[in-house]
């Protein structure tokens, strides 16, 4: 009884996985607001009933989409740790950063994205999640800032901001101009603007 109860559990567990898989390519696509709980339906070849079953609406489908974009960049940056240098760290971070930004859609359409007031919950979703990749960067800036011995005193949270809103608005730039982008050769001109000396 305890093996059906296990097996039941994981075709839901994937089934829930498909249909955030096949809406976050969706959303990726058509953004937010251009996608339905209909068009997620067709998707997938259900109808809106079963998909409800699964989820209590769009806003909580958003939200796991958000998640898993957010966690697969968490895991991007995170590779940039494993680097043996503070400089080739901070320089593989960026561009890793860039390069996941570029691919992924659902970043740069989150960064843009404006609700309506009783849609606030996403928002915060949307804030709660960039703040994990900040405190994720933070660290590898006061290490940078630390190793560069500059005469002033940095704040490290502030430099933390401002490189995640050049990154975000280079990937949105980029995004617009539908034009490649270029992240190795970003990376190194955004750390020689940082942390010139």
């Amino acid at each position: 009884m305890e093996t059906i109860a296990k097996q039941s559990g994981n075709i839901v567990g994937d089934t829930k996985k498909y249909i955030i898989n096949t809406a976050r390519r969706l959303f990726s696509k058509y953004s937010y607001l251009g996608v339905s709980m209909s068009d997620i339906a067709k998707k997938l070849n259900i109808t809106k009933a079963a998909l409800y079953y699964h989820f209590a609406g769009k806003a909580e489908i958003y939200e796991n989409v958000i998640d898993n974009v957010f966690n697969d960049l968490n895991l991007s940056i995170a590779q940039a740790m494993s680097e043996s240098t503070t400089d080739k760290k901070l320089h593989r971070l960026i561009k890793n950063y860039l390069d996941f930004g570029f691919k992924e859609k659902n970043l740069i359409k989150s960064l843009v994205l404006k609700l309506s007031p009783n849609e606030a919950k996403i928002t915060k979703h949307i804030t709660r999640s960039r703040e994990q990749i900040v405190n994720l960067i933070q660290p590898v800036i006061e290490e940078v800032s630390a190793s560069k011995k500059l005469t002033e005193k940095v704040d490290s949270r502030l430099l933390t901001s401002l490189l995640t809103s050049m990154m975000d608005g280079l990937l949105l730039e980029y995004s617009f101009l539908n034009k490649k982008i270029d992240s190795e050769k970003i990376s190194n001109q955004i750390i020689a603007f940082l942390f010139q000396n």
